[in-house]
């Protein structure tokens, strides 16, 4: 597996397991586990984190109930990090029960409201791989390995406030306590850092370029929209623009470009190395949302051909009416959709609001946006002659 390859695939599946002796990939972090194997995942130039985002005032990618998220992410550190003299992870297992009346002392409260919350933010950080919750039991999962050291101690300030489980009222229980063994630390884990990720590209810089090439880098790869170049030198300057493409590149993806604003997408052939990391029903919502939210009004003239973004939300009920899908499974393919970022959900004046293309739209490549346009032209009208032309190109 090339380098980007593996970057890529991190990037659209999480952290790359590896097996015992196995190095990480360049520009990568392995975290090593006490049987050998170990995990890898990106790591970033000087350093930095997507926090860096904040001193730009640019928006990262929106995470569902993100106050729930964090406070919840709060609380299972509170458990999982039981010697605050050593760096948080690995930290030891904590069961759920012990997660959840932490986050209860923190919030003061304990209805099934905030169970539902509690659960659904458990769900949002195992599937992004900040926590590994598995048979009961929470752990730090292996982004939690990715804080730099530098905020260790500030993060060792924030536990030593927060109420521990123990502090909450017995009224307040929503599952009940059971007698446990205190789990112990993993032994053997350990985290290996590159050293000097993209150096060869940084250091004909000085000081002030470098680090205006690595904020576009960052914003460019993580800002939840296109950014524009107007607030990013680096990005105005061909110059280091191209050091930026070039630090893309190496992670599979490519600069794309939106008149003044830039960001960041899956290299064609990279993205069909990685493949789809969807499941059938999640690909035929997508469908039905960009049938009935971009193709229709397009159809009748209220969009752009090549926008992918729109005002017109699918509404839920229409959603309902068109799939075969129990409606549980619908509800489950549009929260994976929305925590991937293709979907997204509005409000619609008086209606109750529907489904809309989600911010990933922008990133696509304009041969991506070819070929989705044709998929859905395939997908909407299989018997038109627009179809057959689409097909016959194909041959």
């Amino acid at each position: 597996m090339t380098p980007e390859l593996a970057h890529a695939r991190a990037r659209a599946d999480g952290p790359l397991a590896l097996d015992a002796g196995e190095p990480a990939p360049p520009g990568m972090t392995r975290l090593d586990n006490p049987d050998g194997s170990g995990t890898a995942l990106p790591a970033w130039p000087d350093g930095v984190t997507p926090s860096l985002l904040e001193e730009y005032q640019v928006a990262p990618v929106n995470v569902e109930r993100a106050g729930e998220t964090r406070r919840v992410l709060a609380a299972a550190l509170k458990c999982c990090w039981s010697d605050l003299s050593a760096d948080p992870w690995p930290g030891s297992p904590a069961p759920v029960e012990d997660v959840l009346s932490a986050y209860r002392a923190l919030i003061g409260r304990g209805d099934d409201l905030m169970r539902n919350w509690a659960i659904g933010a458990l769900r949002r950080l195992h599937d992004s791989a900040w926590l590994d919750v598995d048979a009961g039991l929470v752990r730090l999962g292996p982004r939690c390995a990715c804080w730099p050291p530098a905020s260790h101690a500030q993060l060792r300030e924030l536990l030593r406030r927060l109420p521990s489980g123990e502090e909450a009222s017995a009224g307040l229980d929503v599952l009940p306590a059971r007698e446990q063994a205190e789990p112990q630390v993993a032994e053997g884990a350990g985290v290996s850092v590159p050293d000097g990720v993209d150096e060869d590209l940084l250091t004909p810089f000085d000081e002030r370029r470098r680090a205006e090439i690595v904020a576009a880098f960052m914003a460019v790869e993580h800002a939840a929209e296109p950014v524009e170049e107007a607030r990013f030198p680096a990005l105005r300057d061909p110059a280091p623009r191209r050091t930026v493409a070039e630090m893309v590149r190496r992670r599979g993806r490519v600069l794309v470009q939106d008149r003044e604003r830039w960001t960041s997408g899956y290299e064609d052939g990279t993205a069909a190395l990685v493949g789809a990391s969807l499941g059938e029903a999640e690909r035929a919502v997508l469908v039905l949302v960009l049938v009935h939210s971009v193709a229709i009004p397009r159809a009748d003239g209220l969009l752009p051909a090549d926008s992918w973004l729109s005002p017109f939300p699918a509404q839920a009920d229409e959603l309902r009416r068109h799939t075969r899908l129990p409606v549980g499974e619908l509800d489950a393919a549009l929260r994976t959709l929305r925590h991937a970022g293709l979907v997204a959900q509005v409000k619609a004046g008086e209606e109750a609001g529907g489904y809309v293309p989600g911010p990933q739209f922008h990133r696509l490549t304009p041969q991506a946006r070819r070929r989705l346009q044709e998929e859905l032209i395939l997908a909407a009208g299989p018997h038109t002659p627009l179809a057959a032309a689409v097909r016959a190109n194909r041959r």
